[in-house]
């Protein structure tokens, strides 16, 4: 039989190991081993099994936080008989560390304290050993040590700190909280981790359970307006509170939340305010204030005003969301003559209710309001921001318009400011009336500016603004749009259009204007023209016959009748100037003005030029030939013709063209010139050269225009030639070398030598002869 001996200096425990024997009877063990390993050697077939033999132990217990080493029991075997033949042997958790074993005696005991709150047991293998044979003389067999617990942790709170919130007035045994300790001793053994809790400070507010730790209201009523916030301390002990444990305590933070235990209360019974009759709508008379112990929402209230239908509308009031308090506003303007005290109540009633603490009529309270409204010296106020009325143009003087009027019945004078100065006022009735005649066309609107004055010391006015319309009427008689030149062409055809026409007037009906046109009433019909009314305010001029020309006639007077739509009905008759034209292809004439101021004078333009250019070519041949008879007097008294150099001689400037040296080709010179016959006057008076060239120059200048196959010219011409042979007092033949025509297309203009004495000449230029033959 195996056994283990333990010894423990405060608890006694014994271990006691069994070994069964089959059959129940205990043989020597030493003989029965040796007769099973006889057996087996010889390899005997039957062989007498033995039961396994095992080690029944039992836990041992080691006390915590002892310091001093001691033997905490002893291992033993049946087959030890105290020779030391048998050597034991421990391993597991702690073996050699916390514990050891003797290896000879079997005696386990410890080398350390230990903590059961860091290690609660520990798992050891046991074996014993024969020494000679080294074989085991015991299978190896497990057993626990377990740390026995002592009471050495102080409980402790967990989720500190703890802050919690009840609403007030809530009913007693309100739960507030749960605090929760715990405590690291062994709950399983004695009383070292059982806890309890009790209230240290809190009561009689609040009281917490014992074992759950669950804080609970004890006070009816408890009310935010007296006090907002409760701290409670709680302990808790170990040993279930018996004298020996541990203890520790936490602080809970109780605030209560607030409730509308609490209705709006004035402190007055009357608020008096005082506010000037001129103040401005919006302007801020007072404020009024409702107490409510209550906070937040429950605070919130709503202010109304109470009276006649005249004060509520005069004044209204509004809840200041930040203060709660009641602003009174000016809604309406004031006058103190009309009324000067208003009277109201005033009440205030929580926009959230709570029945269950108040009942619906504490919720609200009511107060009075006094308003005074004070006497300003204010100028007077007309009943109207802006007066407009209507006048017909047409208006005598003296015609009443209007009458303006303002409040104060100390008004004595109405000054008008109207630069037209087309109206006037009555200053002690404000009556506007007509000053002078009235034309809308001219003006049709009227800005005039009343003012208002008082006669007290201050001297206080306003002003108002009229506005008056002048209305239309028919006054003015429709004309033709503008100054019409209509003409007609030579190939014009019978129900052309000639003109068309439109009209205007001043005068602005409502309807818009609608002008008639035709033509004058007469006994016969007017065998040329006729108008036509297209009935959209024009009218067109037509052609009643296609034989227009302007040989038979050049003009034609046409009279047009224009009649407006009004009421009576103006009309106006203008005379329009139709003008025969020979028009272009495209139908228009070429020549504007010009050609219709041609055609009334009855001479065409190329007839009316040849003239003025046979005009200025006489003059310039009647020069000429003044000239070479002077000339040929000068040679009568003795001059040699041959002598005279061709600058210094008016004739050969005349019939010499050509200028030796120059390069050009000569150019024939005039028969030789015979000897003049004697003049019987002689004229004192010379011409300076200059001067002749100068008005030959002149006189040939506008050659250009005609040519010389022109009638014109040629009759021009003959006339000179006529005159020529008729003189006695000249010689029977000369001859004239000139440029006179080159053509209009000649690119290098006029090249005549009474131009030009030093322009070479080209083999090119056609030279025309004009001569004068005296028979």
């Amino acid at each position: 039989m195996n056994y283990l001996k333990m010894s423990m200096p405060s608890v006694l425990a014994m271990v006691t190991a069994f070994s069964m024997i089959p059959g129940g009877v205990l043989s020597d063990m030493r003989g029965t081993q040796g007769l099973e390993a006889q057996q087996l050697a010889q390899g005997s077939t039957h062989l007498h099994r033995r039961l396994k033999r095992g080690w029944i132990w039992k836990q041992l217990f080691v006390p915590e936080e002892d310091p001093t080493p001691r033997v905490i029991g002893q291992l033993k075997s049946d087959s030890d008989r105290g020779e030391f033949s048998i050597k034991y042997i421990l391993t597991g958790e702690g073996a050699g560390d916390v514990f050891e074993i003797d290896e000879y005696s079997g005696e386990i005991r410890t080398l350390k304290k230990l903590d059961r709150e860091e290690k609660a047991f520990y798992v050891l293998q046991a074996q014993a050993i024969n020494r000679r044979t080294n074989e085991p003389e015991e299978p190896q067999s497990e057993f626990i040590i377990k740390v026995q617990d002592i009471n050495d942790n102080v409980p402790q709170f967990q989720n500190e700190p703890y802050v919690s919130s009840i609403p007030e007035m809530c009913p007693t045994g309100t739960t507030v909280a749960q605090v929760t300790a715990t405590d690291a001793d062994d709950p399983m053994f004695g009383n070292n981790a059982k806890l309890i809790y009790s209230i240290l400070q809190g009561e009689p507010y609040f009281s917490v359970e014992p074992k759950t730790g669950i804080i609970v209201t004890s006070w009816p009523n408890m009310d935010r307006e007296a006090r907002e916030q409760y701290l409670v301390v709680v302990q808790v002990k170990d040993m279930l509170g018996l004298s020996g444990g541990y203890s520790s305590s936490t602080t809970v933070t109780v605030s209560l939340t607030d409730v509308n235990d609490n209705g709006p209360t004035f402190q007055h019974h009357l608020y008096a305010f005082a506010i000037p009759e001129n103040a401005a709508v919006g302007t801020t008379v007072g404020r009024i204030m409702a107490e409510d112990g209550d906070i937040g929402t429950n605070a919130r209230m709503t202010y109304s005003l109470e009276d006649d239908l005249e004060g509520s509308s005069t004044f209204i009031i509004k809840t200041d969301p930040v203060t709660q308090e009641g602003v009174v506003l000016l809604a309406k303007p004031l006058d103190f003559e009309t009324k000067r005290r208003f009277v109201m109540a005033a009440e205030a009633v929580n926009d959230h209710v709570d029945t269950r603490f108040l009942t619906l009529e504490e919720f609200s309270d009511r107060t009075t309001l006094k308003i005074v409204v004070e006497d300003v010296d204010e100028p007077p106020v007309f009943l109207s921001p802006v007066y407009e009325w209507k006048v017909p143009e047409n208006a005598a003087a003296g015609t009443v318009v209007g009458i303006v009027s303002a409040r104060d019945t100390d008004t004595v004078n109405n000054p008008i400011s109207d630069t037209t100065k087309a109206f006037k006022i009555d200053p002690n009735n404000g009556t506007i009336t007509v000053a002078k005649a009235l034309d809308r066309e001219t003006s049709n609107w009227h800005n005039v500016t009343v003012e208002a004055k008082e006669a007290t010391q201050n001297h206080l006015s306003s002003s108002v603004v009229v506005f008056i319309k002048v209305l239309d009427i028919n006054d003015n008689v429709p004309r033709l749009a503008r100054d019409y030149q209509p003409y007609i062409c030579e190939g014009t055809q019978a129900g052309e259009l000639i003109q068309l026409l439109s009209a205007v007037d001043p005068d602005d009906p409502v309807e818009g204007h609608h002008f008639y046109f035709s033509m004058v009433p007469e006994k016969h019909i007017n065998p040329n023209f006729t108008i036509r009314d297209n009935q959209d305010n024009t009218a067109g001029i037509v052609a009643r016959r296609s034989t227009f020309t302007r040989k038979d006639r050049t003009q034609y007077l046409l009279p047009v009748v224009v009649t407006d739509s009004g009421s009576p009905a103006l009309s106006s008759t203008s005379t329009l100037t139709i003008s025969v034209c020979s028009c272009q292809p495209a139908g228009h004439c070429p020549t504007g003005g010009v050609k219709a101021l041609a055609l009334s004078m009855g001479v065409s333009l190329q007839t009316l030029i040849g003239i003025l250019v046979c005009l200025v070519t006489l003059t310039a041949l009647s020069i000429l030939m003044l000239m070479v008879r002077r000339h040929r007097r000068k040679q009568q008294e003795g001059l040699e013709v041959k002598d005279l150099e061709l600058p210094e001689t008016v004739s050969q400037k005349v019939l010499y063209y050509g200028e030796p040296g120059r390069g050009g080709a000569d150019l024939d010179f005039c028969p030789p010139v015979v000897p003049l016959r004697p003049h019987p006057r002689k004229r004192e008076r010379k011409l300076w050269r200059e001067d002749v060239r100068a008005s030959i120059r002149m006189s040939l200048r506008e050659s250009h225009l005609i040519g010389p196959e022109d009638e014109v010219f040629r009759q021009f011409i003959l006339d000179r030639l006529a005159e020529a042979d008729r003189d006695p007092y000249v010689p029977p033949f000369d001859c004239l070398k000139t440029y006179a025509y080159e053509g209009s297309g000649s690119p290098t203009g006029s090249l005549s030598s009474l131009e030009s004495s030093t322009m070479e000449l080209g083999p090119e230029q056609p030279v025309f002869n004009v001569c004068f033959v005296q028979p």
